[in-house]
């Protein structure tokens, strides 16, 4: 069973950058694709960003392509999240998960497919 440990969110202005990382535990990281979701008060659950196993494929969901920078250290058993440029409406709390894979290429998206999910952190931004 794996187990997930976010840290790094904080308070933040508007414009300002944080770095998230989530550390897992008990399980062969490697075999995992990872991803990163928020979820505001009072609204759904949100697909940030998803990366693959090897690292070499990643995904980002609309609202924060070319602002947020998703990566992982397989040799430390971490993904990271790097977020620049934040506005008020990044203000969540940001959840990592793990899906299982086979394939070393293949990012997962969807909310459904992820079995691990870590207690998540809060991110807030000032206006």
């Amino acid at each position: 069973q794996m187990q997930l440990v976010e840290s790094g969110g904080g308070l933040v202005q508007a414009g300002g950058s944080l770095r998230l990382s989530c550390a897992a535990s008990g399980g062969t990281f490697s075999r995992y694709a990872m991803g990163w979701f928020r979820q505001a008060q009072g609204k759904e659950r949100e697909f940030v960003a998803a990366i693959s196993r090897s690292g070499g494929s990643t995904y980002y969901g609309n609202s924060v392509k070319g602002r947020f920078t998703i990566s992982r250290d397989n040799a430390k058993s971490t993904v990271f999240l790097q977020m620049a440029s934040l506005k008020p409406e990044d203000t969540a709390v940001y959840y990592c998960a793990a899906n299982f894979q086979v394939r070393s290429d293949v990012a997962v998206t969807t909310y459904s497919q992820y079995t691990y999910w870590g207690q998540g952190t809060q991110v807030t931004v000032s206006s």
